[in-house]
């Protein structure tokens, strides 16, 4: 099923016009869990990957011999998901005593800190469903992976993400059974496979972003903070969930700097994986298919992904895909 964002509120560009030069386009992926196959886009789905070619590891120093085992994050999901499917008063009592049983520990000892492991398929996207992709001239396909465990970076909190681009009509005999860790940081890190509905959206510089004149004049323009009319930052800036493209919303940090380290070129937003596709703040996005079942638990974290601080954008460089990324936790 389709996706429709309903139209914005109101039109910021005919109230702001110079808000039209910075318009940008996003695309909202849409991800509903679903079944998805290689030779689809999708978010935690199997990829096309080719049988002789290796499988992404994490090298980078740190523990990972503790936490979830990845078997259990799936037979866990399976449950509860059988369960709902069956009772929507939930687990039975044996369901639930199996599910107590899958908790962190030391569950692969063996593993040094500088073993080679499994990265996890985070999702594939084809250019015929996102065309707003960069052009490489590498392929129609991007693939995107990321480490089980958030212990890189200076931080020692930051995810590991690589990024594969590929021709998906010159791959031959399929890998059919992808490598994966024995044990990850968080269950949030595994993304619920799921299909995509992608559709073009508008979206306007975060707010904090524009220029100082700019910004007094919408707030001008919202009135009071307990005026109950549309709001630039919810309403008329940036789509929440996964998306490609568009503008980073700095919600929790303000606007930080966003250069390529190695040419020094602002960094541009590839994908965000959002933890929920819709939120109170942010309803007006909810799109109309989905509108009937917006209260519904769970109805809006698909993919059951957050990543950091709930929101991770992807941001490469636009002069060369090849240097390194940037990431944004929000």
């Amino acid at each position: 099923m389709a996706r429709t964002t309903p139209p914005r509120p109101v039109d910021v560009e005919a109230a702001f016009p110079e808000l039209a030069a910075l318009r940008r386009t996003a695309t909202r992926l849409h991800p509903r869990r679903g079944t998805p196959t290689v030779h689809d886009s999708s978010v935690g789905g199997p990829l096309l990957w080719p049988a002789d070619e290796p499988w992404p590891v994490c090298t980078i120093p740190h523990k990972r011999g503790s936490g979830y085992r990845y078997s259990d994050v799936l037979r866990e999901r399976e449950i509860r998901e059988r369960a709902r499917q069956r009772d929507p008063r939930g687990t039975t009592p044996e369901e639930a005593q199996e599910i107590a049983g899958f908790k962190r520990g030391r569950h692969a000892p063996h593993l040094a800190d500088t073993d080679p492991i499994p990265m996890l398929a985070v999702a594939q996207l084809y250019r015929r469903d996102v065309p707003g992709l960069p052009d490489t001239g590498e392929g129609d396909l991007l693939q995107v992976f990321w480490c089980g465990f958030e212990r890189h970076g200076e931080s020692r909190y930051e995810l590991h993400v690589q990024l594969r681009w590929r021709h998906s009509d010159d791959i031959g005999m399929l890998l059919t059974e992808p490598p994966t860790p024995e044990v990850i940081g968080r269950p949030e890190l595994v993304p619920y496979p799921c299909v995509l509905h992608p559709e073009e959206v508008v979206e306007h510089p975060y707010f904090m972003t524009l220029d100082p004149t700019l910004q007094n004049r919408i707030d001008a323009w919202e009135g009071p903070e307990e005026n109950e009319g549309p709001q630039y930052i919810y309403d008329l800036s940036t789509a929440p969930g996964w998306k490609v493209g568009g503008y980073i919303s700095w919600r929790l940090t303000g606007p930080q700097p966003l250069d390529c380290s190695v040419c020094g070129t602002e960094l541009a937003p590839l994908l965000t994986a959002d933890e929920r596709e819709w939120d109170p703040g942010t309803a007006s996005w909810t799109p109309y298919e989905d509108q009937q079942d917006a209260g519904v638990p769970g109805a809006n974290v698909p993919t059951l992904v957050s990543v950091g601080r709930g929101r991770l954008t992807i941001a490469v460089c636009p002069r060369d895909l090849h240097h390194p990324l940037g990431l944004v936790s929000q």
